[in-house]
């Protein structure tokens, strides 16, 4: 079985968070739904839940958008033509790009938790 994520889940995954309040932004993958028709969310009881290729598609998008600072024109360019299968074997391409970045981001993530572990045991060591 497949597992499903909510829209809140994958705006804070995709880093899409208003940087004062912290409150997710739902409504830019709303958007993005409307925008790019590879996005297909399920409704269950009103709510949307996003599957594995929806949220690969969602970070590849996030990537073109918020890293390479594409426009959504552009970005929908790069997903008619596939170019992310076609460019898989290349040094420098999209495909590799995207794959570094993301390493980048969950590697600073898991830094980020092993260190609040850190203190955290030293808090409770005294």
């Amino acid at each position: 079985m497949q597992k499903l994520i909510k829209i809140t889940q994958l705006s804070k995954i995709l880093n899409l968070v208003d940087t004062k309040t912290k409150k997710p932004l739902n409504h830019i993958l709303r958007y993005w739904e409307k925008e790019f028709t590879q996005i297909k969310p399920k409704k269950i009881n009103n709510q949307r839940y996003y599957s594995s290729k929806d949220v690969e598609i969602l970070r590849f998008i996030n990537f073109l958008l918020k890293v390479k600072k594409m426009t959504i024109k552009g970005a929908k360019e790069i997903l008619r033509l596939n170019i992310i299968k076609l460019d898989g074997n290349q040094k420098f391409s999209l495909k590799n790009e995207y794959y570094k970045e993301f390493l980048k981001t969950k590697s600073k993530s898991i830094l980020n938790k092993v260190n609040k572990l850190k203190n955290y045991g030293k808090k409770n060591s005294s």
